[in-house]
């Protein structure tokens, strides 16, 4: 069954189908769905059709009420819903990828403020090798990159030191998905303030990830991101 057709009769549900009688004309349908008179008359006779609805026609509309075939329909999509989000509770993550870049030094000198280490030390658990490694993503990774924004994540709070303020961040613990760094602890930082763009992501680390994975700039890497 065409998409189409399954979001209109979603919408006859929501509209109360499911548990009594519906009126509606054509065109106030139209209106629902946001499309032609056409298309939602054509969207009403396939379901009808396909024993999805039964419909009687008046003078001023039509009856239209969802059958036992057209709730099941609804049920199994319903339950199909239920199996996605049920496997993402507790441990929703997001999966990256993208290229080995150099940064512009500045992870080595922010990672190993004082302020921020007691942080990282207390609140991931190490303490970070002083510098990140940057990742360039590709276009798909950088739409989900932006789930990160809308997370709490471990919060890293901002703190004055040296005469000037140093900007909060955000971590979220991540693996790295290659050979030779099972079980190194890491977090992708997100700071309040970067010079980076949203397609790059600093990873941190209590070991120099490039040497220990033998990593140069351009090469591929996959980053899974634990987001609760």
């Amino acid at each position: 069954m065409g998409e189409g057709k399954t979001a209109a009769l979603r919408k006859l549900a929501l509209l109360g189908a499911m548990e009594r009688p519906l009126k509606i004309s054509s065109a106030e349908f139209a209106k629902v769905l946001e499309t032609s008179m056409q298309t939602a008359s054509r969207r009403l006779q396939e379901l009808e059709r396909e024993g999805l609805i039964r419909r009687d026609i008046v003078a001023d509309g039509q009856w239209i009420v969802v059958t036992e075939k057209g709730i099941d329909l609804l049920k199994s999509e319903f339950e199909e819903y239920q199996r996605i989000f049920s496997g993402m509770e507790g441990n929703e993550s997001v999966e990256l990828v993208g290229s080995v870049v150099s940064g512009l030094g500045e992870g080595r000198y922010y990672v190993s403020r004082e302020g921020y280490v007691r942080q990282f030390r207390e609140k991931l658990g190490f303490v970070p090798y002083p510098g990140t490694l940057n990742l360039l993503l590709r276009d798909g990774s950088v739409v989900l990159r932006r789930r990160l924004d809308a997370r709490s994540g471990i919060k890293i709070e901002s703190f004055t030191a040296e005469g000037r303020t140093f900007g909060g961040s955000k971590c979220f613990f991540c693996e790295i998905l290659r050979d030779g760094c099972d079980g190194v602890q890491c977090a992708v930082v997100i700071p309040e303030r970067t010079h980076y763009p949203d397609n790059v992501v600093e990873i941190i680390s209590p070991v120099n990830l490039r040497e220990k994975l033998g990593l140069e700039d351009g090469d591929e890497l996959r980053v899974k991101i634990m987001l609760s």
